[in-house]
């Protein structure tokens, strides 16, 4: 099974998911996604990157309530994907969402500076209308 690892972390992403959104109980756990799921080597850590709306005071608080649930959700995963044993759950910010929107806005001033100076001239002076 050349894709084992793969398709075992997209079905732990799946369940995950589904347990997140239907069956948690916390009120810490709010607007949470799980956007990927990183095996190691041997399939006994899964690193899960969670995407949390919200200010950092909010994905700090999903973050604890999804820490909290960590031993309930190995143990559902290992009943539902009939595993011998479930990898450790490691929840993590996904914080790619906040990289990209920087990345952009930076871009965005990039471009707004090589257009000023391409109306400004090669000396740096406004250009001016001939007669």
């Amino acid at each position: 099974m050349p894709h084992r690892p793969e398709r075992l972390a997209e079905s732990i992403r799946d369940e995950l998911t589904e347990m997140i959104e239907g069956e948690l109980g916390d009120p810490r756990i709010g607007l949470a996604s799980i956007t990927e799921v990183h095996l190691d080597s041997h399939a006994r850590v899964a690193h899960i990157f969670v995407a949390v709306a919200g200010d950092e005071g909010e994905q700090r608080r999903n973050l604890e309530g999804l820490l909290r649930a960590r031993a309930f959700l190995r143990a559902q995963l290992a009943a539902r994907l009939q595993l011998r044993q479930a990898p450790e759950l490691r929840f993590e910010l996904d914080r790619s969402e906040q990289s990209q929107a920087r990345i952009d806005q930076l871009l965005e001033r990039a471009r707004k500076r090589r257009a000023a100076a391409g109306r400004r001239g090669p000396s740096g002076d406004s250009p001016t209308e001939e007669p």
